[in-house]
């Protein structure tokens, strides 16, 4: 199994497209023994980008920074082994990460941001407003699941036989090549990536019913994502009413039509004026 063409094709122009923006301020955050990379860009209010597993900010946001910018002070990160984030001993986990997502915008000074995620870093971001409910303000989540039961068996049995033989030659492995502190252990790091997935605990019911932060849930209709399980995401935060007769909840649901897990990052002219009105919607 190889990447998808046109997945290597739409992340080969998402650097492209990242590599003729304005320079961003960049560093490094001491949080919980990791140094991870930031990218700030623009001004105003600040929104956190998660990317999903095995990405980068490169290989994620294509034009996504440059429309959000127009409006808001973007901190673009590259979590615990992606991209310049070097890989520690620790474990990876969704808690893990969410705690660092927390530090960092403690290191920065930010009290509270939004925080969009895709794909995995969706499931980082509901995690961030579980654990860290004071940190988030609101929170986009684009084709990530609650549980692991939410991935049709198909999208299952390919992420627990995912091997760095699947990236060969992809933007994906070039990039990590190209950012990573330890660029020969590509390998390794999807061996731990696909062991983490393997044995990795799921959010609870509960649990995200209980965040307060409003979410907005993004997904295609054909992205791998059970839609009873989507639903059931919605219904937790509030969702399923008949909004002419009674207050609708603060969060939201797109189900874009055509569309797969890959190709949602390319539905940006549709998916940011939404998640811009989301944002900026009063309680």
């Amino acid at each position: 199994m190889r990447l998808p063409v046109y997945l290597s094709m739409a992340m080969a122009m998402a650097i492209t497209d990242l590599a003729a923006q304005p320079r961003p301020t960049t560093g490094y955050a001491p949080v919980n023994g990791l140094k991870m990379y930031y990218e700030i860009h623009g001004r105003g209010e600040p929104v956190v980008l998660l990317h999903g597993a095995f990405m980068t900010i490169t290989t994620n946001w294509d034009g996504w920074i440059g429309e959000l910018t127009k409006t808001r002070k973007v901190i673009a990160i590259e979590m615990q082994g992606h991209g310049r984030t070097a890989d520690t001993r620790r474990e990876f986990s969704s808690d893990h990460l969410a705690d660092d997502v927390a530090a960092l915008l403690g290191h920065l000074g930010i009290p509270r941001a939004d925080v969009i995620g895709y794909s995995m870093g969706g499931g980082v971001a509901m995690r961030v407003a579980v654990r860290h409910p004071d940190r988030v303000r609101k929170v986009v989540v684009i084709s990530s699941p609650f549980r692991r039961d939410g991935v049709i068996p198909e999208g299952q049995d390919a992420l627990r036989n995912l091997t760095a033989e699947v990236f060969k030659g992809s933007p994906i492995e070039s990039e990590y090549r190209r950012l990573s502190p330890t660029p020969d252990q590509f390998a390794r790091f999807v061996e731990r990536m696909v062991a983490a997935n393997n044995n990795g605990m799921d959010l609870t019911a509960d649990q995200l019913r209980a965040t307060t932060a409003p979410m907005f849930f993004i997904h295609g209709d054909a992205e791998g994502i059970r839609l009873d399980h989507v639903a059931e995401m919605f219904r937790l935060k509030g969702g399923e009413v008949h909004g002419d007769m009674r207050p609708r909840s603060a969060s939201r649901l797109a189900v874009l039509p055509n569309t797969t897990h890959v190709t949602l990052m390319d539905r940006m002219s549709t998916i940011v004026p939404m998640v811009n009105d989301f944002l900026d919607a009063k309680p």
